[in-house]
């Protein structure tokens, strides 16, 4: 029998810390890598919407550099990772063609931050993704994904081409790496609470 002074609380140990939980918008051109870096990180089997792509599209969407693709997603990719005990990343990957680009605003709705993840071999495809993002205030950063494990570009000129500000970080990551995808992730967060911060003061 405990004494007259204990708590429920001391008799139970401390009570368990709430769990908060956010949204995080994966975006990024055609065949970037969107599917495969929800895929490589979420605890859940993932929720893809990969749909194999016919001769209707050979007109439509540029394979010249992922030539070997065969299939695309048509709505969403949906992942969930844990970054501590109380933290829970809920992950939602866009489609990258133009023609599902209507589902973009439903899609980052209720979204704390985006990643714009980056080929450097295609940069021009990088842009619609971080004027969207850029239009509609919400914190982003750039992930070059290094497809051979190899920075072809410094990060300076990678910066200037995408004329993105100095407040905007860019990391590299490997779309394929559990552990090369969860700390873009972190910086994804970090950056995110840092603009939430500023903007309250």
């Amino acid at each position: 029998m405990g004494s007259a002074g204990s708590s429920p609380l001391s008799a139970r140990g401390a009570a368990p810390q709430p769990t908060t939980s956010a949204k995080i918008v994966v975006a990024g051109g055609f065949g970037v890598g969107k599917t495969t870096l929800v895929g490589s990180v979420s605890e859940i089997v993932p929720l893809t919407t990969e749909a194999v792509m016919t001769e209707a599209s050979v007109d439509v969407d540029d394979l010249s550099s992922t030539p070997n693709k065969t299939t695309t997603t048509v709505a969403m990719d949906f992942g969930r990772v844990s970054l501590d005990s109380d933290l829970i990343l809920y992950l939602f990957g866009t489609p990258g063609q133009h023609r599902f680009w209507f589902m973009w605003d439903d899609l980052v709705r209720g979204a704390i931050g985006a990643i714009v993840l980056v080929d450097t071999r295609r940069l021009a495809d990088a842009f619609a993704s971080i004027d969207f993002f850029e239009d509609r205030g919400l914190p982003y950063i750039i992930a070059l994904n290094c497809f051979d494990r190899v920075l072809h570009h410094r990060i300076d000129d990678v910066r200037d081409a995408l004329t993105v500000e100095p407040s905007v970080p860019i990391v590299t990551t490997d779309a394929r790496d559990r552990d090369s995808t969860k700390e873009a992730l972190i910086t994804l967060v970090q950056h995110a609470m840092q603009q939430r911060m500023s903007r309250a003061v």
